[in-house]
């Protein structure tokens, strides 16, 4: 599929965690469709997201959801490729978003992501490279910059914790994160003042900069702690502001 006819068939997107969801039905109705075929490549990151008008981080979750579905595979230095038989290929796991419409769905997926994702920080600092060091602080500065500007800072904060995920150097990590998606970032959930989300955000960076300096000093103890620390916290963060919300005025 040329650029042309990516541009074409995009249309005005929804901003916030449904993106990376619409560029993979767009994608994958365009496989399905026969118009990629398999064997072919996927256009780069940079042409899906001048075409569908999402950032970086946007596609490359959509990408792993894809590559979680067994549409495509990713062969790393060479690009994206539609699998054989991709039309027919049956999704081996799978999460409805729909399904994580409700605060207690979104505590429920973070108990899991407890369990997952403190192995995860534990392998990334047994085996991160400086490369995967420098993607997580860029995730982190990113994250901080957008808190400043006021903004919920999802992408970043996804992409902090996909960054993690990719340091395992084990892709089931990187293919749940990335099916799961920025959908299981607590705060995407919450409704809260200015004030709220700036005294929220402080929080969470102190708590990703514990994970990060144990990451950095190859401490997978510490990384373990602080990401099970870290995640504890926005269960029960959630878990207030839900009770709040539930409240009689």
């Amino acid at each position: 599929m040329s650029n042309a006819q990516m541009a074409s068939a995009a249309t005005p997107r929804r901003r916030g965690r449904t993106l990376a969801e619409e560029v993979v039905s767009s994608l994958s109705e365009e496989i399905r469709q026969g118009r990629i075929k398999p064997g072919d490549k996927l256009p780069t990151e940079s042409e899906i997201m001048a075409a569908q008008g999402v950032s970086r981080t946007v596609v490359r979750e959509a990408l792993s959801r894809l590559q979680a579905s067994g549409l495509v595979e990713t062969r790393h230095g060479i690009g994206t490729f539609v699998l054989e038989r991709a039309a027919e290929a049956p999704s081996p796991f799978r999460i409805d978003p729909a399904a994580m419409g409700t605060a207690l769905d979104v505590l429920a997926m973070l108990e899991f992501r407890v369990s997952l994702e403190a192995e995860a920080a534990s392998l990334a600092a047994t085996r991160r490279s400086d490369m995967q060091l420098a993607a997580m602080r860029r995730a982190l500065d990113e994250l901080k910059r957008s808190a400043v500007e006021g903004n919920d800072a999802v992408d970043s904060d996804f992409e902090f914790h996909m960054a993690i995920a990719r340091a395992t150097g084990n892709r089931y990590f990187t293919d749940i994160m990335g099916h799961l998606g920025t959908m299981v970032i607590p705060r995407s959930r919450l409704q809260v003042s200015k004030p709220e989300r700036e005294q929220y955000l402080d929080r969470v960076n102190i708590e990703h900069e514990n994970i990060y300096e144990a990451i950095e000093r190859q401490d997978p103890e510490a990384a373990k702690a602080a990401m099970r620390m870290h995640l504890t916290n926005s269960r029960e963060r959630l878990r207030k502001a839900s009770a709040t919300a539930a409240a009689p005025a």
